[in-house]
């Protein structure tokens, strides 16, 4: 009998231990994500905006990207005319403002709704909000894939619209390069192919393809003209700049 309870205790242990590794390895993961994808002390970039609907009919924008630090990022549509001034702002602590220059004034971005589309892309409110994935995520490691890490994600809100994305990492540089988002059902709803380079010393997002798998509708954008460490300030991303 002693035998069979040492045995148990065994076999729990390793479980509990297996378990408190996968979970400690999801973190570091998520940490080193965050140093690739958070490092500059701050960075501009031209985006280009490219919609494809299910026909295969494009259209396309342009936008300016600023960003500071690990919770400030400004995005702000440039052309074509009639989206010129759409602008979201994400701030420290989940605020996140839209500025619509047809009402001439700004709106606060409430949890309940940034599970809807920016702007017509396919990408939503809680996807452009600057955050870092340690504070938004827990994470597990699921598996290896040649040279990619497999890791799964939990929202730590329970008001995020995703009950889990799974996220496959380049396992020297830690940058991502495919995601799967998936709703509250289970049902994978979205994905996301992300192309990196690296420009100095930090690694840049050039491109990234979000595809809408119920309208097959896609979203790509392309960054250029990319600057780091500028030395952007606070004010840069003010409510007031928002509007200018």
């Amino acid at each position: 009998m002693r035998l069979v309870k040492l045995s148990v205790l065994v076999s729990v242990l390793f479980v509990l231990i297996g378990f408190n590794t996968n979970a400690q390895d999801g973190n570091t993961i998520l940490k080193k994500l965050d140093e690739v994808m958070y490092s500059p002390k701050d960075m501009t970039a031209k985006t280009k905006i490219i919609l494809i609907d299910k026909a295969g009919k494009q259209k396309s924008r342009e936008a300016l990207t600023k960003q500071k630090g690990t919770d400030k990022r400004l995005f702000r549509f440039t052309a074509p005319a009639s989206q010129a001034g759409i602008a979201t702002l994400s701030l420290p602590n989940d605020v996140m403002y839209l500025y619509m220059p047809a009402f001439g004034k700004e709106r606060r971005i409430s949890s309940s709704v940034k599970s809807q589309k920016f702007a017509g892309t396919d990408f939503s409110y809680e996807d452009m909000e600057a955050k870092l994935f340690v504070n938004k995520y827990t994470a597990k490691l699921l598996k290896t894939e040649g040279n990619l890490l497999v890791v799964e994600l939990k929202p730590k809100s329970p008001k995020s619209s995703y009950s889990k994305i799974i996220v496959k990492l380049d396992k020297v540089n830690y940058y991502p390069t495919y995601m799967e988002f998936y709703d509250k059902g289970g049902n994978k709803i979205k994905t996301a192919t992300y192309k990196f380079e690296k420009i100095g010393k930090y690694w840049n997002a050039k491109e990234i393809t979000m595809v809408d798998l119920k309208k097959n509708h896609k979203t790509i954008m392309q960054m250029s003209d990319v600057k780091y460490d500028t030395g952007l300030t606070d004010d840069d991303f003010t409510v007031r700049k928002l509007k200018q």
